[in-house]
């Protein structure tokens, strides 16, 4: 019903930013909330950032500094704007949508490598 792809991932310096990016299709009308997570193996995946259907934004603990979360107004697209990354930072990245309904819809990920 819903399909999401991620993009903007890559190896980037200490300090250095990036843009994800999550293009979304199908029935986008349908979207309350929209998010990003990350995911490191063997540890608990995180919550990142959210945006709620009224536009509230919500960000991990830690992160509000550095990270900024935005989406189209037709909620066809979500991105993050990750600024001043670590070594830490480094995780799969996976956007993630919720429906109205109910329904929960993941990407695949895009991998972001915070390393000299």
């Amino acid at each position: 019903q819903i399909q999401l792809m991620e993009s903007g991932g890559g190896l980037v310096q200490p300090g250095g930013s990036l843009r994800l990016s999550c293009v979304a299709s199908g029935a986008i009308a349908t979207i309350k909330t929209m998010g990003w997570f990350r995911q490191v193996p063997g540890r608990q995946r995180q919550m990142v950032a959210g945006i709620t259907d009224s536009g509230r934004k919500n960000y991990g603990d830690g992160l509000r500094s550095r990270f900024a979360i935005s989406r189209a107004n037709d909620k066809s697209g979500v991105y993050l704007q990750a600024n001043s990354l670590r070594p830490e930072d480094t995780a799969v990245y996976l956007c993630v949508v919720y429906t109205y309904q109910g329904e929960g819809y993941w990407g695949q990920g895009t991998q972001v490598v915070v390393s000299d």
